[in-house]
This record gives structure tokens, sequence and C-alpha cells, in this order.
């Protein structure tokens, strides 16, 4: 190798050739393994969000006192402030909150995992969210005993 003449600044060709070979091979080695990574992780939410329902269902009808829910939902929805009974009536099937005291009317109808009435003050005071949001990326529907199925993912 010639060493530079004053003034002469800048890469030969050869370390310029070298530097783009490196970068060839790292962008051979992770553009393959990023595409693998966000399919899986895209699988993992979906799981981690049916597991999720699933228990909130649990909570919500082991809060109620209920050992099966009056109208479960038979149509996939991904609307939790709907699901999984938003049909049961005051005074009806929904008698008394957990405390004992009774529905009247004015309170909200139906077992929901999103903003449930879960106290009979008449107030609306009582809302409980068993997740976090109003809807969800999958769609979900349950049986009568609160088992529920994920008919779709939404990813």
């Amino acid at each position: 190798m010639r060493l530079p003449k004053r003034g002469e600044k800048g890469f030969t060709l050869i370390e310029l050739l070298i530097v783009v070979a490196i970068l060839g091979v790292l962008a051979a080695v992770v553009i393959p393994n990023v595409g693998r990574f966000i399919g899986a992780g895209e699988e993992e939410a979906a799981a981690t969000e049916f597991s999720n329902v699933q228990t909130a269902v649990i909570a919500l009808m082991t809060d109620n006192e209920l050992a099966s829910l009056p109208n479960p939902v038979a149509v996939a929805t991904s609307d939790m402030g709907a699901f999984p009974d938003a049909t049961s009536a005051v005074t009806v099937d929904k008698l008394n909150d957990p405390d004992g005291v009774a529905y009247a009317v004015g309170d909200l109808d139906g077992f929901i995992l999103y903003q449930h009435d879960i106290t009979a003050d008449g107030l609306g005071t009582g809302l409980v969210n068993y997740l976090a949001t109003d809807t969800t990326k999958g769609t979900y529907t349950v049986d009568l005993l609160g088992t529920v199925d994920q008919v779709s993912t939404g990813y």
C-alpha cells in the first residue's frame, strides 16, 4: 500500500468493497430473523388477548355469583361493552348485586366486561371494567358456562 500524498483524502476502492460486503452479510442474516419475530409477536398477542377475555369472564361470573350466564353471546363480537351478556334485564335476570341489594329501575342491564354495573345504587357509580378497553382486536363468543371461544384474532 502506498502512503497518501499530501492533500489526498478518502477511501480506496478495496476498503469500500469490504464495507459493502460486510453490510451485505449482516443484512442477509438479520432480515429473515426479523420477519420471523414479527409473526410470533402477533400470535402471542392474540393468545394473550384470548386469555385476558377468558379470565375477565371468570372474574365477572365469580363477582356476580353466577353459575351460568343468563344470555350468552353466540354471535362473535369484539364489543366488550356488550360481552358476554348485555341483555339480562334488571329485576328479571339481574336480581341482586354481590352485596345482596336488589337492582332497581335505573340500574344498568346486563353482565358485561366493560363498564359493568356491579352495585345496585341506581347512580351508576359501581361501574367495573374487567378489561382495559371496550373493544378487542379479536372476536369472541361465550357459552352458557362461561367458556370463551376466539373466532378471529384480528391480526
